[in-house]
């Protein structure tokens, strides 16, 4: 009589929503003293990307941190970002996340470019009030 091995179980994480990875986005930014969270919903507007998240820091330094918070958040949970610029100079540094494409910048920049502006026909996330967690709802 053959015996035959047990088969192993492979635990195949679940991808976060891309809503999920703007709030995750957005978590992360805040744990860097990140103001002004916004996530736009932009995916009907455009169709490389479901949510553009915007962030600011007071200075090039708090920028470099809020995108190294993100960067780490990012590799945390077994992803990948496609790429990122700026971060270098600190003043405005895009990183892009496939699903989610957040916007790190310098407060000054922040105003003189108005993406919210720009992008005003995207609706907004609700973003939970910090150091509530953000409820896992359909993307």
């Amino acid at each position: 009589m053959e015996v035959k091995p047990e088969a192993k179980k492979v635990h195949i994480a679940k991808k976060p929503s891309s809503r999920k990875k703007a709030l995750l986005a957005i978590e992360a930014g805040r744990a860097a003293k990140a103001v002004e969270p916004v996530a736009l919903k932009v995916g009907k507007l455009i169709d490389y990307t479901d949510y553009f998240v915007i962030l600011s820091g007071e200075s090039t330094v708090q920028v470099k941190a809020i995108f190294e918070k993100i960067w780490a958040m990012i590799a945390s949970n077994r992803s990948a970002a496609i790429g990122s610029e700026g971060e270098l100079e600190g003043r405005w540094v895009v990183v892009d996340w496939g699903d989610v494409v957040i916007h790190i910048f310098h407060r000054d920049l922040r105003g003189f470019y108005e993406l919210e502006r720009l992008w005003a026909d995207a609706p907004c996330l609700k973003i939970p009030e910090e150091g509530k967690p953000a409820e896992t709802g359909p993307s």
